[in-house]
């Protein structure tokens, strides 16, 4: 069974790539959000069964307008409001963003090496891992140095390791074998 947050991005997911506008929607969500995690007052503002839902929509339209937020976003809100959906907020932010992902086609994949990659470096990997899923790549590069040479690339579930130590202990495990 989908969860509430995910039933909800999904739904807004709908409208932004129907609209084209799902970069913009994502960008403008996440601003609400960061409000909606800074301010106390206003995830209890919007919680409250005693406050009327004129007043919450009242609230949501001052912020949306100070945001610059489109008419998607702000009727996206209102229905949340309206359902007493909000404290869902972190949840379908984050469900958001992985729906659109998935629905555009990209993947994340995050790049362990040895060493700092140089631009030459990072462009093939890309291509290369491009290539391997058929998928958009996004790409994180961290410095991880007990791999001793190579990279290992974690895409989802899926790890790909070419490190020298991963290597290394391959060959310790047949040594001892035999």
């Amino acid at each position: 069974m989908k969860s509430a947050g995910l039933q909800y991005a999904n739904a807004l997911a709908d409208i932004a790539l129907g609209q084209g506008a799902a970069e913009q929607a994502a960008k403008q969500l996440l601003a609400f959000g960061a409000a909606y995690a800074q301010s106390v007052e206003l995830r209890t503002f919007l919680a409250s069964p005693a406050v009327s839902i004129e007043a919450k929509h009242a609230v949501i339209e001052k912020i949306v307008a100070r945001l610059g937020a489109s008419k998607i976003i702000r009727n996206f809100l209102f229905v949340l409001a309206d359902h007493r959906r909000t404290q869902l907020m972190p949840e379908v932010i984050a469900a958001f963003d992985e729906v659109i992902r998935q629905r555009q086609g990209v993947v994340e994949a995050e790049v362990s090496s040895a060493v700092e990659l140089n631009a030459a470096q990072k462009k093939e990997m890309a291509a290369t891992l491009a290539r391997l899923t058929g998928k958009k790549i996004e790409t994180k590069y961290a410095l991880d140095p007990a791999l001793l040479g190579g990279a290992v690339v974690r895409i989802g579930d899926t790890i790909y390791d070419g490190s020298l130590r991963s290597r290394l202990n391959e060959m310790r495990a047949r040594l001892a074998a035999e």
